[in-house]
């Protein structure tokens, strides 16, 4: 029996309960009546273009949208009002509650079963789920109409009217009334907008506060007490600029802006998705970026070597060790979320690709191109076909861990290898020619072999002959080619009896030091490839079976669809070990017929790898081809070999003793032992087929490589071989392209003020806000281009300007005219990110670790941190005390300190963080236990520093907020702390310290 007991609440929460009411019957009534009238921020327009409305085009539109030969149930999912009206079932969703939601239901296979051809993956179904939880956001847009009736998709239209796309102007700097105020021609943009209004700037900001708003700004550090009296008794006027110079010279200002870059990049140290492998050696990635920054690297160059670092000619080398740095950028294309076992590879290839041209295309461009996977581009001059000509680059690309110390190295000892090959070859073949010796040459294949042959490594050139590393030498051996072959220790020379691709010798004993203890369940993470590995050219796979003409000990890998994250059952098959006793290799690659396939084979370590062709077939026409292959030198070669004994055999030993001091002493100079690094390697060129509604199963046709329509035209670019990255980069550094430069400028002045000249600073397009300052943009972008794209000198121009140095009080006339301070009146106070939080804390307590680089810090696991893949041990508390940036970015297991301060999860672009105010912040900031931890250790410096209480008080503001305390709170201070020495007392202390808004905001 159910008994009601009266509950009495009091009249403050009464009014809480009722606002509470209020509200949600509010937040209901745009599903009710308003929806189309609700307005949603870009991120997460963004999301439904790139995430949800991909799913309903494959899944739903067949049936239920106008397109449809006949809409079922009376249906329609093609608009946000007709999905929430539902059809004759009801009402299908209900905003921001999915469980209460029809749709849910359906796609859930609770009620009805949506789509009936099979249940969706449960990660589509949470991305509708997410979708619907967030307010179920749709841009506004015209009520849907037949393909019939709509207007054409007119992109060159649509380019003349977004500003975004027209050419960068110059400007000259405009006339103001208040001569006196401007310091830096960029403040000539900001006060004439200000005195259109009538407005004025605010004042000055105090120079302390400016101090400290530049350490934290360039270095995320907050300055010393040291560095803060000396610069409080340097007067001159030149303080600023010298301030500046030294902060930019600082280690710790690739650091600061390393991390803004890592936000770009979606960097993660693991893979995500159910297991949270490791993304090995991502670390190097990191790295390398920090060193770009520090060494103030052009734009353009630090473009290049993100598109294209591994086709560069002349690689930028580090300054210290030689290894080569520009390869270390194309890592950054492979730090997304990988599957370890997709069942259906193409669609898992598909939506890599997606990620991979979605970063790329907001880091460099700011436009969502990846919105244009299933249609023209809703909105933007941005058509399909410019997305798929784009997944063309990344489709003849290929993944490697690559020996980054020593690849430029070993590249010179391979050419010099080379060279000593050929010379004495022709030696060998000037000698044999005098004595009228001809080398037997192979004979045709059997018609058993040439009629199921891929390729034959005795027709190959140079040029197809892909391999990450060196080992397998400059080209393939001809049937005929003198090779150098030892037995015994004594060199003698032998021929190859067909053409073949061996591994050489003289490379064997490569080590590779990478990620130590990493956790990864790919099997190809435990085989020895990094820089000992030679791919085929691309194929498809017709028949489902393949064999490979192979020798020696080692493996073959076939990579179907770049997939390679390889475990568990699903692809064993794809993987085969090769021993001596084998001639012939076999692959059922059934399952895979109509998909792209290389192969790649690997030589066991300090073991001989021979491969000479490959085919593909029937089961039962490899068969007959081994049986037709006969795998045994023919008469002719015997008599060769004995006339050339007879006749020249002491002159081939006298060669062949040179040959190999020659190569002896070249091969010393192999650089044996590197560390490795994700990186690209070009494959074959390939253009991309066009997916029909983004959906991997329904090919359309080829789509040529190019650059956005809009900016070069569509024609394919002129690629000689492999994937065309380097022109690629060549279009997105273009002075021509109005995007790319525009782009850079604005997020350099976001990341200092705090708001961007275009507040959306991954989106330029028109579901993006438009820029406040036009003008102000093209003449930061052209002042960019003519100072060598250096991106310090246009942090210091902007740090030395008066508008960045101006105050935070606003006038309330100004708040009143322009209440967004979008004319940038004032300098609103700005809260820092959850890593300067952390920084500042470790820096304080005078625990920081200034250690640069190195293998990242395992995360620090709490209780709740829990599920598959959680690491077998936890980080320490507080990090080894290094910068936040050395801790190990973990997708399934991010720091729960770091998320509260709102660092952003790595999915994709994040160029403008979300900077939120909630009760959690205050509770870390209070419950912490490293937060308590640090605030301890603050404590006892402060002890130290002083046996009078009032100079420890004094020290603590100093190192806290870059200012000494005021009467009142030197006297609230000193009531609390009285003259006690006790660690618990001043620790209480250096907590409220912590707690207050000033330690984590800028003046």
């Amino acid at each position: 029996m159910l008994r009601f007991v009266p509950v009495v609440i009091p009249m403050p929460f009464r009014s809480v309960l009722l606002c509470g009411f209020v509200l949600f019957v509010i937040g209901q009534l745009p599903a009710i009546a308003v929806a189309e009238t609700v307005k949603f921020p870009p991120d997460q327009l963004e999301f439904f273009e790139t995430q949800v409305r991909p799913l309903l085009s494959a899944h739903c539109y067949e049936c239920h949208s106008v397109d449809a030969e006949k809409v079922q149930a009376e249906f329609w999912a093609d608009s946000r009002d007709a999905l929430i009206k539902g059809g004759d079932s009801g009402e299908s969703i209900v905003p921001g509650d999915p469980d209460n939601s029809l749709f849910m239901e359906a796609i859930r296979w609770e009620s009805y079963e949506m789509p009936p051809s099979g249940k969706l993956p449960d990660a589509d179904v949470e991305t509708f789920a997410k979708w619907i939880r967030i307010g179920a956001p749709w841009p506004k847009e015209d009520k849907p109409t037949a393909a019939a009736e709509r207007p054409s998709f007119d992109l060159q239209q649509r380019a003349q009217e977004h500003w975004a796309w027209q050419p960068i102007d110059a400007p000259d700097a405009p006339k103001v009334k208040q001569q006196d105020w401007p310091r830096a021609e960029l403040d000539r943009f900001i006060l004439a907008k200000l005195e259109e209004k009538q407005l004025s700037p605010a004042k000055d900001a105090d120079r302390l506060a400016v101090m400290r708003r530049m350490h934290f700004d360039i270095t995320g550090l907050p300055p010393t007490p040291e560095e803060i009296l000396r610069f409080k008794e340097d007067m001159l006027p030149e303080a600023f600029e010298r301030l500046a110079d030294t902060l930019l010279d600082s280690p710790h200002y690739g650091e600061r802006w390393g991390r803004h870059w890592l936000d770009l990049v979606r960097y993660a140290e693991s893979r995500g998705h159910e297991f949270d492998d490791d993304a090995v050696n991502a670390f190097q990635y990191r790295d390398y970026v920090i060193r770009a920054f520090d060494a103030d690297v052009p734009y353009d160059q630090l473009v290049r070597e993100h598109i294209a670092g591994d086709l560069l000619e002349n690689p930028r080398l580090n300054a210290e060790n030689g290894f080569n740095e520009s390869i270390l950028g194309t890592g950054f294309w492979f730090l997304g979320e990988w599957v370890h076992s997709p069942v259906d590879i193409l669609k898992d290839e598909s939506d890599r690709f997606d990620n991979m041209v979605d970063v790329m295309s907001k880091t460099f461009l700011g436009v969502t191109i990846a919105c244009a996977r299933c249609h023209d581009h809703k909105f933007d001059a941005i058509s399909t076909a410019d997305y798929y000509s784009l997944t063309g680059f990344l489709q003849s690309s290929d993944f490697r861990q690559v020996r980054f110390d020593s690849v430029e190295k070993n590249r010179s000892v391979s050419q010099q290898l080379a060279q000593v090959d050929a010379k004495y070859r022709r030696q060998v073949v000037s000698l044999l020619a005098e004595n009228q010796l001809v080398v037997p040459r192979r004979q045709p294949l059997p018609k058993a072999i040439s009629d199921v042959l891929v390729f034959d490594y005795e027709d190959l050139t140079s040029d197809q002959m892909i391999q990450d590393g060196y080992i397998f030498g400059d080209r393939p051996h001809r049937s005929g080619d003198p090779l150098l072959v030892t037995s015994d220790e004594t060199p003698k020379i032998g021929f190859a009896t067909s053409g073949n691709a061996a591994n050489d010798p003289a490379w064997d004993g490569l080590k590779s030091i990478a990620q130590k203890n990493f956790l990864n369940r790919s099997r190809l993470a435990k085989m020895p490839r990094s820089g000992r590995t030679l791919r085929t050219p691309t194929f498809e796979i017709t028949d489902g079976f393949v064999a490979c003409k192979i020798r020696g000990n080692g493996f073959v890998v076939a990579c179907v669809d770049s997939h390679r994250h390889l475990s568990g059952p699903l692809h064993k098959e794809t993987v085969l070990e090769v021993t001596k006793d084998q001639s012939f290799v076999e692959l059922n690659l059934s399952r895979y017929q109509g998909h792209r396939v290389h192969l790649e084979f690997t030589p066991a370590e300090n073991e001989r790898l021979q491969i000479a062709f490959v085919l593909q077939g029937t089961k039962k026409q490899l068969k007959q081809s081994v049986a037709a292959y006969a795998d045994k030198p023919s008469v002719e070669w015997d008599e060769f070999n004995k006339d050339a004994s007879e006749k020249v055999g002491g002159d081939l030993d006298l060669i062949a003793e040179k040959w190999a001091k020659s190569r002896k002493k070249v091969a010393r100079q192999i650089v044996k032992t590197s560390r490795t690094a994700m990186a690209m390697l070009d494959g074959t060129g390939e253009d991309a087929h066009v997916y029909i509604r983004g959906n991997s199963s329904k090919s359309g046709d080829l789509e040529p490589r190019h650059f956005l329509t809009a900016i070069s035209s569509n024609a394919p670019l002129e690629i000689k071989k492999g994937s065309g990255r380097l022109q690629l980069a060549a279009q997105i550094n273009d002075p021509a392209n109005p995007l790319s430069t525009r782009v850079v400028v604005n997020r350099i002045w976001h990341n200092l003020m705090g708001r961007g000249i275009v507040p959306t600073t991954d989106d330029f397009g028109v579901l993006g806000q438009r820029p406040t300052h036009p003008e102000l943009l093209d003449h930061l972008a052209t002042q960019f281009l003519n100072d060598g794209r250096s991106i310090k000198q246009m942090i210091r121009s902007i740090v030395l300007s008066r508008t960045y140095q101006m105050c935070s009080q606003v006038d309330a006339t100004a708040a009143k005219l322009d209440p967004k301070n979008l004319l940038w009146h004032h300098r609103p106070p700005k809260r820092l990110e959850g890593e300067a939080i952390r920084d500042s804390l470790l820096a304080v307590a005078g625990n920081l670790d200034p250690k640069l680089f190195g293998q990242s810090v395992p995360i620090h696991l709490t209780a709740f941190m829990n599920g598959r893949g959680r690491p077998k041990k936890s980080g320490p508390l507080d990090g080894d005390g290094r910068r936040s940036i050395y801790v190990s970015v973990r997708r399934n297991f991010l720091s729960p300190f770091m998320l509260t301060f709102d660092t952003p999860v790595p999915f994709s672009t994040m160029g403008r963080r979300n900077v939120s105010n909630v009760p959690a912040q205050a509770l870390i900031l209070m419950n912490d236990p490293f937060v308590i931890q640090q605030a301890d250790s603050w404590a006892k410096r402060a002890l130290q520093q002083s046996e009078a209480a009032t100079e420890r008080v004094q020290w603590m503001y100093l190192t806290a907020f870059a200012r000494q305390p005021t009467v009142s709170e030197l006297d609230v201070a000193m009531e609390f702390v009285g003259q006690e020495s006790s660690v618990k007392r001043w620790s209480a202390f250096a907590h409220a310290l912590i707690n207050t808004k000033e330690f984590i905001f800028l003046r």
